[in-house]
């Protein structure tokens, strides 16, 4: 793999991952997308519908999807924000709270299993390597209008 591109490494690694998550999802007739919005959700006061996008990185479209199949299979309510009742807030069902569960218990048995195969040192070199990586994509330096106009 070594003379394979980092993104290659980041995509088909995430891949594995996001495999696995969905594979463990699956056997309580989930996916990975509801896991991890069920862990995005405030368990005592909710989450406004707008912050849960933007914090699980999810297009408004795909989020309002997920949202649906969460409400239809039972695991959230949607409630309305008692402090701007123009907006709109997140509960999760007592069987939402449950799976909610199930999908941190998941995250960290995962986390723990890498942590106890890989040395600490090199966990910390791989954080701070991704938060450089993400903070270098998130800068919008790599590709600018110019270099992209450049090639029309």
């Amino acid at each position: 793999m070594r003379d394979k591109t980092l993104d290659y490494i980041l995509r088909t690694t995430w891949m594995s991952i996001s495999k696995m998550y969905n594979e463990q999802a699956a056997t309580k007739g989930s996916t990975m997308a509801t896991g991890f919005a069920l862990i995005s959700i405030d368990p005592e006061n909710g989450t406004p519908s707008t912050a849960l996008g933007p914090k699980m990185g999810m297009e408004a479209t795909s989020l309002s999807r997920t949202l649906k199949m969460m409400e239809d299979k039972g695991l959230i309510e949607r409630k309305r924000n008692p402090e701007d009742g123009r907006s709109v807030l997140i509960h999760l069902t007592d069987f939402g709270q449950d799976m909610r569960e199930f999908s941190k218990e998941v995250v960290k048995t995962f986390d723990k299993k890498v942590r106890e195969e890989i040395e600490a040192e090199k966990i910390k070199t791989f954080l701070e390597v991704a938060y450089k990586i993400n903070e270098i994509v998130c800068s919008k330096k790599i590709f600018k209008k110019q270099t992209i106009l450049a090639t029309k």
